[in-house]
């Protein structure tokens, strides 16, 4: 098992979930953190960290394409192990319906 960052991170990128992750398994996009499934060691520390509620065990129903846009960008996006800011906008979009449509970015974040 592993955890998955789910759409209500994008345009909010909080990182509360980086400071407390032992293993460091967090990647960073502009607008967007994942999770590296091989990773992670479903320690579970995560997820009750992010304020937006994004961090999701794959064991609940509906994850699949969340843990392959985790699995896949984990390998293309730079490690993140520090707290910064969330994005200037992250209280407007906490909980924005259809986030990943209209808003997911592929680009890379700055990393560590």
């Amino acid at each position: 098992m592993t955890y998955v960052v789910t759409d209500n991170c994008i345009r909010c990128k909080y990182t509360d979930c980086v400071e407390v992750c032992p293993v460091d398994c967090f990647y960073e996009g502009e607008n967007f953190l994942v999770i590296h499934p091989d990773e992670c060691i479903d320690c579970g520390v995560c997820e009750p960290e992010c304020p937006a509620g994004a961090i999701k065990p794959d064991t609940e129903p509906g994850l699949d394409m969340w843990l392959k846009l985790n699995a896949d960008f984990s390998t293309k996006w730079p490690n993140i192990t520090v707290k910064r800011e969330p994005m200037p906008e992250a209280k407007e979009m906490d909980g924005v319906e259809g986030k990943y449509e209209q808003y997911f970015s592929p680009e890379p974040g700055q990393g560590d």
